[in-house]
């Protein structure tokens, strides 16, 4: 199934912010890819010339179908979407359409991973890797803070809410290689202006950041409307132009909404995937 992809302005059109009936039996159709070109070319980032590589990391934990006797069966997935691929899908429409296994017959969890594998991948445009956990295998997903420095504890004033990349500065005469991260990390939602929380996580290798100036880009976000991918992007562009490090990942940690989280992923293309650790309000 080919699913037509929309415009970030055309983002209107999705069922975010608006009284929906749930389906209970399987689909697709209720995906809504969006394009990620769009936001990217509004901070010039081109479409054949990516300056990052990454993954978008899903975990959905209200996850239900019936067996071929109709008893429910329940999951936990984690999907992983490749960050060239062409479009993301909308959380919400992604909660309907996993809804709508609910009441839905599948042989086995191979079989029902397999159909939302097919369907991921359509809607994105590349392929999406999908994990089911039943929970009767008692999966774990480990809590753990980065290994790094927790910079929220800096005594600084703050009073700017909209993205700045100005505050943005390193120090050439010091090279370093360390991990940065705040728990202070808000936005909001693109459509609904509901807010998104999360930790941000910054691993880089090159002049020394200025942390006080980091801490407050971060919070710079606090009143700034735009999906969760787009803000790790925009982040990872603004730090990358600014700063110029060698090396760089920058990540995130959003807390659920609605049975999902988000984990954005974004480098260089020197530096490894972190662990999918949970934040702690994950």
């Amino acid at each position: 199934m080919t699913i037509p992809p929309v415009s970030t302005a055309g983002v209107e059109q999705s069922p975010l912010g608006k009284p929906v009936s749930y389906r209970d039996t399987y689909a697709p159709e209720l995906l809504f890819p969006i394009d990620r070109q769009g936001k990217r070319t509004e901070i010039g980032i081109e479409a054949a010339a990516l300056p990052f590589r990454g993954v978008d990391v899903w975990n959905a934990y209200e996850l239900s179908w019936l067996n071929p006797r109709g008893k429910p069966v329940v999951a936990i997935g984690e999907f992983r979407v490749p960050a060239d691929s062409p479009c993301l899908i909308e959380s919400k429409s992604l909660k309907l359409y996993l809804n709508s296994f609910n009441q839905t017959r599948f042989a086995n969890a191979a079989a029902a991973g397999e159909r939302i594998r097919r369907d991921l991948s359509a809607a994105c445009g590349a392929d999406v890797a999908v994990e089911l956990k039943d929970l009767a295998s008692k999966p774990l997903r480990r809590m753990a803070y980065p290994r790094g420095i927790l910079i929220d504890d800096l005594d600084i004033e703050i009073d700017r809410y909209r993205p700045n990349p100005g505050f943005l500065v390193a120090d050439g005469s010091a090279l370093v290689g360390e991990t940065l991260y705040s728990h202070l990390l808000k936005s909001n939602c693109l459509v609904t202006g509901q807010p998104d929380w999360g930790m941000l996580v910054v691993r880089y290798s090159g002049a020394k950041i200025d942390r006080a100036g980091l801490l407050r880009y971060i919070v710079s976000f606090r009143d700034h409307n735009e999906f969760h991918e787009q803000c790790v992007e925009r982040m990872f562009c603004d730090i990358q132009q600014r700063c110029r490090p060698t090396r760089l990942a920058v990540w995130a940690r959003y807390t659920r909404r609605g049975g999902l989280d988000i984990n954005p992923f974004r480098t260089s293309g020197h530096q490894a995937e972190p662990a999918c650790d949970a934040e702690v309000r994950q």
